[in-house]
């Protein structure tokens, strides 16, 4: 490995997969605003639409995964062109 270009500010982070609620901790150099207690323990916070935990190639089901309405807003966006 080369030196000197590797980020050494390693912490534990928590990511959020915020389609089923679940919260997994890892190390990452991630900057973020947002923090989340979890047992007392403070820890920054990453929001995912999707993870480990809601894909269906790791869970082996289907499922549509709508956030933020993105279905409702290309639904909206293209109405007028109707005829």
């Amino acid at each position: 490995m080369r030196k000197g270009i590797h980020p050494e500010n390693y912490r534990l982070v928590a990511f959020k997969d915020m389609s089923n609620e679940e919260v997994f901790i890892t190390k990452s150099t991630v900057d973020v605003k947002e923090t989340i207690d979890i047992d007392g323990v403070e820890y920054p916070l990453v929001k995912l639409e999707i993870s480990r935990t809601s894909h269906p190639y790791y869970t082996g089901k289907m499922k549509l995964v709508d956030t933020a309405g993105r279905i409702d807003k290309f639904r909206s966006k293209y109405d007028k062109f109707k005829k």
